[in-house]
């Protein structure tokens, strides 16, 4: 990677330049009715991804979208514009620091044959046919039909994303449970509700009878108390717009309260407390987490909401403000909005929630597209408004069941004529809203939870998403084939009994797709 970066350097610099208000307070926050937040619907996209394609020019590549600091946008625009150099390269995910050293991956097509998949162009030569269907059944079926490891329940599909022609299946219409590929009907039916542009805001607002400040929970996960904020909504800068708009009113003291009626319904999830989630709220900061960690398994508050509130306070205090102890509350529309903050477009959540596979994202993604459906922010109503948007894009869902939107629920059901539907759509060009759905997909053997797979030919030319609960293993994505043919799988098996065995399985499915 440093020799590549130090070879294309010059290329990308030239396109990088108290009494009353607690009664008031108790008052509304009894009120059963919940607050609804009106949000924009818009299809018009970020700079760049009104085209059906990613560009594969070093010049325009990075105007692709926003780049993910740690994620794969970046990746592929040093990838792309790597091209015109020759030799192995490490391509940042793998063991070993160069493209010969044992563990790594191979000397690389990996960011040609990526990129000009997801464009739906050839590659040098020009792409020949799909593979037929008994090519790929010739492959598959030891795998994935006869491996014991795959467990008692296994379907599977194989699509040619240029034509949608379906290339192999395995009980294709069998509803199984997905795991963490439910993220990929999240993300399409959040994109279709909200559009890619749309960003959760966070807000401020002061009651102006009874000069409460109330911290108003505007969805957003990512919403951090970090120093370096990284790019997302601050706590601490709406801690600072709020104190400098009290001080213009003369007021340096305030009744605390936080509102988290977005959301309807249980916080809890039916997995119960657990370090792959925070509980379900509407106001959090970075997640509930209680470590330094950004994704994966952490420690969460008991509270979201209570202790992202408690921190506002003391943020406020830094500022001149002194604020009560805070208790829940609901902003009234009298409230006058003193300062907002707002997370990055919708598409690059999208990103972020797939590569990481990003439960709370999920949660609150899903419970976004409920409120912009008109639909109930609560996890029934969140399924509905999964399935109601699927179902208008005119995709298969007969069988497919949504709990959550996360996939943590062993209840969902998916089949993989769903999820390969799902991908098809998200690479038909003209759905440039949905691309989003493609490029967030882990990249194998460097990007989110494929990172640590994949050390063979097939790093970098597989991008998926993975799926694992006790007994569950899956897996859904793109592949790029050696003649430059891009193809959608989805794979599913379910009572499994081990899941090393069962992912090694599915792993090397994929890889055969991409093998000469």
């Amino acid at each position: 990677m440093v020799r590549a970066a130090s070879a294309v350097r010059p290329r990308l610099a030239r396109f990088v330049r108290t009494a009353k208000p607690r009664v008031a307070r108790f008052a509304r926050v009894t009120t059963p009715q919940l607050a609804r937040i009106t949000r924009p619907k818009t299809w018009q996209y970020t700079a760049g991804a009104a085209t059906a394609g990613l560009a594969l020019a070093a010049g325009v590549v990075t105007a692709a979208g926003p780049w993910d600091s740690t994620g794969q946008r970046t990746a592929e625009r040093d990838r792309a514009v790597a091209l015109e150099h020759t030799g192995g390269t490490d391509h940042g995910g793998g063991a070993g620091t160069s493209g010969t050293a044992s563990g790594s991956p191979r000397p690389a097509p990996s960011a040609g044959a990526v990129l000009t998949g997801l464009d739906g162009a050839a590659t040098p030569g020009g792409a020949k046919a799909a593979p037929g269907d008994q090519d790929l059944a010739d492959l598959l079926d030891p795998l994935l039909k006869d491996d014991p490891a795959l467990g008692e329940h296994r379907a599977a599909a194989v699509v040619d994303l240029t034509t949608g022609k379906r290339l192999y299946g395995l009980d294709t219409g069998l509803p199984l449970t997905p795991a963490s590929t439910t993220k990929i009907a999240t993300a399409v039916a959040a994109l279709t509700a909200l559009g890619p542009d749309h960003r959760l805001t966070t807000r401020t607002a002061l009651e102006a009878d009874t000069g409460e400040l109330v911290l108003v929970g505007g969805g957003d996960p990512t919403l951090t108390a970090r120093k370096d904020s990284r790019g997302l909504a601050s706590l601490r800068t709406l801690a600072e717009k709020t104190a400098a708009a009290l001080k213009r009113r003369d007021v340096r003291k305030v009744t605390l309260s936080y509102d988290t009626t977005l959301y309807a319904g249980t916080e809890m999830h039916p997995i119960g407390v657990n370090e792959n989630l925070a509980r379900v709220t509407a106001l959090m900061a970075d997640e509930g987490r209680t470590d330094d960690s950004t994704s994966g398994p952490a420690p969460r508050e008991i509270d979201p909401a209570d202790a992202a509130a408690r921190t506002f306070a003391g943020l406020l205090k830094q500022h001149g403000i002194t604020a009560s102890s805070p208790g829940p509350s609901k902003a009234t529309a009298r409230a006058a909005t003193l300062a907002t903050v707002s997370s990055p477009p919708l598409s690059a959540l999208v990103e972020r929630m797939l590569t990481n596979s990003d439960n709370d994202l999920a949660e609150a993604l899903v419970r976004h597209t409920a409120v912009a459906t008109g639909k109930s922010a609560d996890f029934e109503g969140a399924g509905a408004a999964v399935t109601a948007r699927l179902k208008q894009l005119g995709l298969p869902v007969r069988g497919a069941r949504f709990h959550d939107g996360s996939g943590l629920d062993r209840t969902d059901l998916i089949t993989p004529d769903l999820l390969t539907a799902l991908l098809t759509e998200a690479a038909d060009p003209s759905h440039p809203q949905l691309r989003p759905v493609l490029t967030g997909l882990p990249v194998a053997h460097f990007t989110g939870t494929l990172a640590g797979r994949y050390t063979d030919g097939a790093a970098g030319l597989v991008r998926a998403k993975t799926g694992t609960l006790t007994g569950v293993n899956t897996l859904a994505g793109t592949v790029t084939t050696p003649d430059g043919h891009l193809l959608a799988f989805a794979f599913l098996a379910n009572a499994t009994t081990d899941a090393w065995a069962a992912q090694s399985t599915l792993d090397r499915a994929a890889t055969a797709l991409a093998s000469p």
